[in-house]
């Protein structure tokens, strides 16, 4: 099948010589891709400033331009390795269904027959999260969406995004995914912190909910989670480990704390670099048998044409809009991504 990626490894040992394994392999990604918006006011949500009349000009041009470069980030992620797009994308900050399927159906991913799974949340903004799936990889079965209910000082309500659980199988094993985005740090990273303590112990509840049901269930959440991988939500509340020797088997693992020890990061702000974007998984799929599905490496998707390439914020994502003004980028995160692997019979 020509969707079905393998991966070549030679294994070298002492005990048995040189000798060939075949991978299966799939890639899964998460975007920010920062405000993608339709050109329609809708009436129930502030998106009145990206319309074209609102102080955006958000015109239909602008909005073609997102989507084609959405698209092309998309189609690329992983490609150098897998040579193919990913198998799995979580997305945040879509404003709706339309413009998810806008995505899947361009010249650069239509013929990679994604599947689409989204509902709408209450976030004031009007944004979601979605998750795009390749339907020759990943068959969904199940598919929910979780309320996060904030409240702020005075009681009143605090509207956010939902966290969407997909779950399915993946080469035969069952795959749930979680695409998150956590509250931002608007007014302060303190202040704001208990907005995504309460995100973490939601995450926390579905994860143990899922493991209840099914303890061989195989759960890998992803999203912008506006907190760094040593951040409280998830080192004191998800209690997420970042090396795989210290894992046992209630335990999450996160792949991205030792890329944000090297200093790398997927956005960045007032000369620092953040990393918001955060995969986390449970332990069964760092150590676990021999010709199961099995977490390989991760990454951060940074290429040049993704950079800003001079001034004061060289090397920082090219946004769609700098300070107001619109500069024709992509977004203002990078994306991240991770590979799976899975030996095959010989």
């Amino acid at each position: 099948m020509r969707l079905l990626i393998c991966l070549l490894v030679l294994i070298s040992t002492s005990l048995y010589g040189q000798t060939s394994k075949t991978y299966t392999l799939r890639t899964i990604a998460f975007y920010n891709v920062e405000n993608l918006f339709d050109t329609e006011n809708d009436s129930l949500t502030f998106d009145d400033e990206r319309t074209p009349e609102g102080s955006y000009h958000w015109t239909h041009e602008r909005y073609l331009r997102k989507i084609e470069h959405v698209t092309k980030v998309l189609s690329k992620i992983g490609e150098d390795t897998a040579k193919t797009s990913p198998d799995v994308i979580g997305l945040c900050e879509v404003e709706n269904r339309k413009v998810v399927e806008d995505l899947i159906l361009h010249p650069n991913l239509r013929d990679k027959n994604y599947g689409v799974v989204h509902f709408d949340s209450p976030d004031a903004r009007g944004i979601d999260v979605a998750l795009l799936y390749k339907k020759a990889s990943y068959l969904p079965s199940s598919f929910k969406s979780h309320r996060l209910l904030l409240f702020d000082d005075l009681g009143e309500r605090v509207y956010t995004r939902d966290q969407l659980v997909v779950g399915g199988r993946m080469d035969g094993e069952d795959v749930y995914f979680v695409v998150n985005h956590w509250p931002s740090r608007r007014g302060g990273a303190s202040k704001s912190n208990p907005k995504r303590v309460r995100a973490a112990l939601l995450n926390k509840r579905i994860i143990d909910s899922i493991q209840n049901l099914n303890w061989k269930a195989k759960i890998i959440c992803m999203g912008d989670l506006n907190d760094d991988p040593r951040d409280n939500s998830l080192k004191s509340i998800l209690k997420t480990k970042g090396k795989t020797k210290e894992l046992d088997s209630l335990d999450l693992f996160n792949p991205m704390e030792q890329l944000y020890k090297k200093g790398i990061g997927s956005l960045a702000y007032r000369d620092k670099w953040n990393l918001f974007d955060q995969f986390f998984m449970t332990a069964n799929l760092v150590n676990n048998e021999k010709q199961t599905l099995s977490y390989w490496k991760a990454g951060i998707f940074s290429p040049s044409f993704m950079r800003t390439n001079d001034g004061k914020y060289k090397g920082y994502p090219l946004r769609t809009y700098s300070g107001g003004s619109y500069t024709a980028g992509y977004s203002d995160h990078f994306p991240v991504y991770l590979f799976l692997i899975k030996e095959k019979d010989r």
